[in-house]
């Protein structure tokens, strides 16, 4: 019975994605986090519902005269062009599997649906409606598996996720940690009493569920993301103070077996998965080393271990490092592209934030590039020891950033009082101050502005 409600759910959303392809995004993005198939039993459990939709969507977009594929963006051509080197590295490989191109179609897909997102987020009110749906994906699954937890007397271990992306244990962590600061950043901002208490319940939940899968590079991605959220605080020291109630309250809880699996990050010689972890980054730096271009091939890495391990019959792992495995498996010019969609992103973030912190005391845009710089960073540390390359989370928190900068410079060439009025420019018309408080701005002073900071046209 489950399979035919949440079957007959897509089927009956599939022409309103197709009339509505913002709502195809919102589909897509609450089946591929939230995965409620992978809560089925039947036929609707193996289905590829979000690729479906994804399909669906995209052909409705196009099926409309004058409409752009993405938003234009030095991100969007480097995404674009690691497609490509990562399809060469498929076809430069020693051998070729339908897995292995069923996995680039996949990755295709994500990169595809990243550069859609860059267009069809194009307002505020659009913006705020997909950080909602992303934080409520993953907020569903740390209420579900906290309480769990809590029941459990904090015993509980999570050996996988849902499923998909986030199979995994450690892929589960990451992505709970990259999706805190959306929650905690509804959870402040929220107007209604009643949402905000049930979002603030979420956020310590979520954290628990990250601790109760016992992954050590979830844990620092956790500290990380937390850490980030509380220097920008506008009380560090009172935020610091409760950070560390917090960690002392998490100590005394934590049970026996979490808290000897988080012990073992100070005796890594002792510890056998860490030493594998390192045996692997020895194997991808030689793999990279002997095949720099394009690498030994998309998602082979496994296939190509036992000629590059250091000793004969060496167990195969993967190679435990995101940034290692793109340049082992895709090459240099992949290596570079990927490093280069992660930092120039969070310096964008950073520079959004510096710019609308000169013209408001608080926004909802520096709520925003807080919010994503914690993610990002959260993403780097977690990148670290895993092996997400074609992580979907990621990818399409590059393109909501390429978006919400759009958005948030051409609403402060709203409110910059030196710019065209609507006498000569109706997109740099002021905004009215009953629309400001809506919007959520408190004005500061002006002070020059964002000086050299281009103004993105509506189309950009």
């Amino acid at each position: 019975m489950r399979d035919l409600i949440f079957a007959s759910i897509i089927l009956f959303l599939l022409p309103v994605v197709y009339r509505r392809p913002f709502i195809g995004l919102l589909v897509f993005s609450w089946l591929a986090y939230m995965r409620p198939q992978d809560l089925c039993w039947g036929f609707a459990r193996p289905q590829r519902w979000s690729f479906l939709v994804a399909v669906v969507t995209m052909a409705g977009y196009f099926s409309r005269p004058r409409q752009e594929f993405y938003r234009r963006d030095i991100r969007a051509n480097a995404l674009m062009a690691l497609v490509v080197v990562v399809g060469l590295s498929v076809l430069a490989g020693r051998e070729q599997s339908a897995d292995q191109f069923n996995r680039y179609v996949e990755f295709a897909k994500i990169v595809g649906v990243t550069l859609f997102t860059t267009t069809l987020v194009s307002t505020p009110e659009r913006l705020r409606v997909l950080v909602w749906v992303i934080a409520m994906s993953f907020g569903f699954y740390g209420v579900k598996v906290g309480l769990g937890g809590v029941l459990s007397g904090g015993n509980m271990e999570v050996l996988r996720g849902p499923g998909g992306m986030m199979e995994d244990n450690n892929d589960f962590s990451l992505a709970l940690c990259m999706a805190l600061p959306l929650l905690i950043h509804i959870g402040s901002s929220e107007k209604r009493p009643a949402l905000r208490r049930g979002v603030w319940m979420m956020v310590p939940l979520t954290a628990l569920t990250v601790i109760m899968t016992h992954s050590r590079g979830g844990f620092l991605s956790l500290v990380t993301c937390l850490g980030v959220l509380t220097w920008r605080s506008r009380n560090r020291v009172a935020g610091f103070a409760l950070a560390g109630v917090a960690a002392v309250v998490t100590l005394l809880v934590l049970p026996d077996s979490a808290f000897e699996r988080l012990h073992t990050l100070q005796n890594v010689e002792q510890d056998g998965s860490a030493m594998g972890r390192i045996a692997a980054w020895k194997t991808a730096i030689r793999m990279a080393s002997d095949n720099p271009v394009l690498g030994v091939g998309f998602q082979m890495f496994r296939r190509h271990y036992s000629e590059y391990a250091s000793t004969p019959g060496e167990y195969v792992r993967v190679a435990h490092n995101s940034y290692l495995q793109v340049w082992a498996e895709t090459g240099t010019i992949a290596l570079m592209l990927y490093l280069f969609l992660i930092f120039y992103s969070l310096w964008r973030v950073w520079s959004l934030r510096r710019d609308a912190k000169r013209y408001f005391n608080t926004s909802w845009i520096i709520n925003y590039a807080t919010m994503f710089e914690a993610s990002l960073c959260a993403f780097i540390v977690g990148g670290t020891f895993l092996n997400r390359f074609a992580f979907d989370l990621f990818y399409q928190y590059v393109g909501i950033i390429i978006a919400l900068e759009a958005i948030s410079y051409r609403e402060m060439a709203r409110l910059d009082l030196r710019m065209p009025t609507a006498g000569s420019d109706p997109l740099l018309a002021d905004i009215p101050v009953h629309e400001e408080r809506r919007r959520g701005f408190q004005r500061r002073p002006k002070r020059g502005g964002f000086r050299n900071r281009p103004l993105l046209p509506e189309g950009s």
